[in-house]
């Protein structure tokens, strides 16, 4: 079920776009739900797991963490911000966003690698958090000049990435091993994307009430759910 629901998370923000297209601000306030929400889990959830198997090796799990804020820093400055909602390039450009495509896929195997079979919390964050970000491509790669058959190869590969990382995870004991140092770097890039989302400057840096709520919201649901 976990493969299924990460899938139907992608597809679910493919067919927004397709049938009710959405409009950017409803958009934005879905992203700034899935920040906070993937935000809270990582502080309410992740944090407290990782540091509880971390045992003396606290300074190391840290320093983990900070790497991964620096891996984000790197994939974003390939991937254009996809990530948390911003593609900062030509959608009639002609010529396929390779980068574009081998960053978010990077990304998305890195979300399902701290999955496993009772991290449910961490599991609706990660759906939560694809929805809108697959709605923004979405939106990008039916706006382009990419034929149909280029842009349901590269949303399907996408869908598969973090299922991928989930078995990836399950199955190779390296991953078992390190579980807590490579949890921890993937808490660096979560922070890095869901800090981003909520405290990028809103325009003439007015305070937004509409995206408060959805971030408010986003934090009460976690805190209601969180177990």
């Amino acid at each position: 079920m976990i493969y299924l629901y990460l899938i139907l998370s992608v597809l679910a923000g493919a067919f927004a776009v397709l049938i009710f297209k959405p409009s950017n601000k409803i958009t934005r306030l879905l992203l700034s739900f899935s920040g906070a929400y993937l935000l809270s889990v990582t502080i309410l959830h992740l944090l407290p797991e990782v540091y509880e198997h971390a045992h003396n090796h606290t300074t190391r799990i840290g320093i983990f963490i900070l790497a991964g804020i620096l891996v984000q820093s790197v994939l974003e400055s390939f991937s254009k911000g996809a990530e948390h909602g911003h593609i900062h390039v030509h959608s009639n450009d002609t010529k396929f966003p390779m980068l574009l495509f081998i960053s978010l896929c990077v990304h998305a195997f890195s979300e399902g690698i701290p999955i496993h079979g009772d991290n449910h919390n961490l599991l609706w964050a990660i759906v939560v958090h694809k929805i809108p970000i697959a709605i923004v491509l979405t939106t990008f790669l039916t706006k382009s000049k990419f034929s149909k058959t280029t842009i349901f190869l590269f949303l399907g590969i996408f869908a598969l990435m973090s299922p991928f990382g989930v078995l990836i995870a399950d199955k190779i004991d390296f991953f078992t091993k390190y579980h807590s140092e490579i949890t921890a770097l993937i808490i660096g890039v979560f922070l890095h994307i869901s800090t981003i989302i909520l405290f990028e400057s809103s325009e003439n840096h007015k305070f937004n009430l509409q995206k408060f709520i959805a971030i408010i919201f986003g934090i009460l649901v976690t805190i209601l759910t969180v177990s």
